[in-house]
């Protein structure tokens, strides 16, 4: 059977088939099925990378209230609602559409951002294309509601792409913007209590409705696409995380919402040639209901053979085809297959109160890194932008305290590849279970001198303990004396950031005796094999 028609009976099987009419998929090595797609291997230069930068950043940092805002400021009682209101006005008056004008990114300096994240170790750097919110940030052909017509009005991502090449960083971009549909459905809502009880939000509003607006022209339904029925129970404001994968009663995307979010991440990989892309879905953008997941992961392969596609929940076929991405958190176990953690120092899109409360430290997140590498998984790290462009005194601080420990221990992390095991110790020998898409990130606090971590290169195996013993003494016991997985007598071992330090090995373990700290996170030995 020739290709076109194995694509076209393929696309057959699905509820909501996706349109090339605007974009044409790549053609070449790949097809859009599972099959196909799981003869790519994760590039070896994504596994020696091990450590990004991401910058999650958009209009949903205008009004400082954290990640979700965009939906949250509907939702009657909740905090993001009442500081909308109070700060800005009623949603039925000034909704979502509203705050694009208010992202400035005034004091953006890409090339100086991209170059501070590289200084801390970044290998790679992501950038948000779209979110939730459906707001692209590029000079979007498929979408009016974008960052080059309103707010910044300039090319946010092509001032990022640009200023990663420069500084010789791969470049990540993450699309979020299929789940508008069901995201945006508190857009539809009114007040129940109070003055503006019954008053409809203004997530229905038409083009017809801004006359005599600053918006007049634009179509409100191309941003939150609201023109359908609410999923099922859409008015508890859990049930969405129950209907991401467009289960259970999620309203069915139309093909035309399914093609313009088709149309709009190819034209974004077309112009911005990324290395990475990043879906926050379950597997695939709209998968299991529609194709247009796949055609765009094969077209990612089929232009980019080196490049790297990201899933969420999944099967281990679909490891094979995708790089597996957990968020805020890790399994306790090697795994086989080159992944992902995605995890933010504060909240994803920024947020005063966790600005207030503190960030998480250097600390946690640096021993974070150890053991996902250990496991043989790299660590996309988000610091959090204010909306005029710049990171905060808090966030500042942790770059610097990063690229302290990075400077002189990153040997221990670039290049390295999982040992016969990746640790011991309390928080190694525990059953930790995925939840969902990962969230289990606080099992791993509290780690200290006891859990130690290990990874290798050809030439060197790498120790980490999670912590300074007060005493000095540390003992690694899966090197103890006629241990079968390091057979080689250890007499001395390399204390990165300082220098050779004397050991023994005996019936409890490599015993060595180290010196007072030279770096405030852990101490990493390095150990020639």
């Amino acid at each position: 059977m020739a290709v076109g028609a194995t694509l076209t009976a393929f696309a057959q099987d699905y509820k909501v088939p996706v349109s090339e009419r605007h974009e044409k998929m790549q053609q070449g090595k790949y097809e859009p099925t599972w099959q196909s797609l799981e003869t790519h291997q994760t590039p070896e230069w994504f596994r020696n990378a091990k450590f990004g930068i991401w910058a999650h950043w958009g209009p949903q940092c205008v009004e400082g209230s954290g990640d979700w805002m965009a939906r949250g400021m509907y939702i009657e009682g909740s905090s993001q609602y009442k500081h909308h209101v109070k700060h800005y006005g009623h949603p039925s008056e000034f909704g979502f559409k509203d705050i694009l004008p208010l992202f400035k990114a005034e004091k953006w300096d890409p090339e100086a951002l991209v170059q501070r994240y590289k200084r801390c170790g970044a290998q790679y750097f992501f950038v948000l294309g779209n979110h939730h919110d459906n707001f692209d940030l590029w000079d979007s052909q498929y979408q009016e509601w974008n960052s080059k017509n309103i707010g910044p009005h300039k090319d946010i991502l092509e001032g990022w792409a640009r200023a990663a090449k420069k500084a010789g960083l791969p470049l990540g971009i993450s699309f979020h913007a299929d789940h508008a549909w069901t995201w945006y459905e508190t857009a539809q809502r009114y007040d129940q209590n109070g003055p503006k009880a019954g008053v409809y939000y203004d997530g229905k509003l038409t083009k017809a409705d801004g006359k005599g607006k600053w918006w007049e022209g634009l179509d409100p339904q191309k941003l939150y696409a609201q023109n359908h029925p609410m999923s099922d129970r859409s008015w508890n404001n859990g049930q969405i995380h129950a209907q991401w994968g467009w289960e259970n009663g999620a309203a069915t995307p139309s093909e035309e919402f399914v093609t313009n979010f088709y149309d709009r991440t190819l034209d974004a990989i077309n112009r911005y040639n990324p290395d990475l892309i990043y879906f926050d879905v379950t597997v695939l953008p709209f998968y299991p209901i529609s194709d247009c997941g796949l055609k765009i992961a094969t077209h990612m392969y089929n232009k980019n053979p080196r490049s790297v596609v990201f899933g969420k929940i999944l099967s281990e076929e679909q490891k094979k085809a995708l790089t597996w991405d957990v968020e805020r958190g890790a399994p306790n176990q090697i795994i086989a297959e080159p992944w992902q953690t995605c995890n933010c120092i504060g909240d994803w899109h920024y947020n005063t109160s966790t600005y207030k409360h503190g960030y998480r430290t250097s600390e946690n997140m640096v021993k974070q890194l150890v053991d996902i590498v250990s496991k043989n998984g790299n660590l996309l790290l988000n610091i959090p932008l204010r909306a005029d462009g710049t990171y905060d005194e808090k966030a500042s601080q942790f770059l610097d305290e990063l690229e302290a420990w990075m400077t002189p221990n990153g040997e221990s992390i670039f290049g390295t590849r999982p040992w016969v095991k990746f640790g011991e110790g309390p928080v190694a020998e525990k059953a930790i279970a995925i939840n969902a898409q990962g969230f289990n990130e606080g099992q791993y606090n509290g780690m200290d001198y006891r859990d130690i971590r290990f990874n290798q290169t050809k030439k060197y195996l790498y120790a980490t303990a999670m912590g300074w013993p007060q005493d000095g003494r540390l003992v690694i016991k899966s090197l103890a004396k006629g241990n079968k997985d390091f057979k080689k007598t250890i007499t001395n071992v390399y204390l990165l950031g300082y220098g050779k330090l004397k050991a023994s090995q005996t019936a409890e373990g490599l015993v060595v005796n180290l010196p007072k700290p030279c770096n405030k996170i852990a101490p990493v030995l390095r150990i020639t094999k």
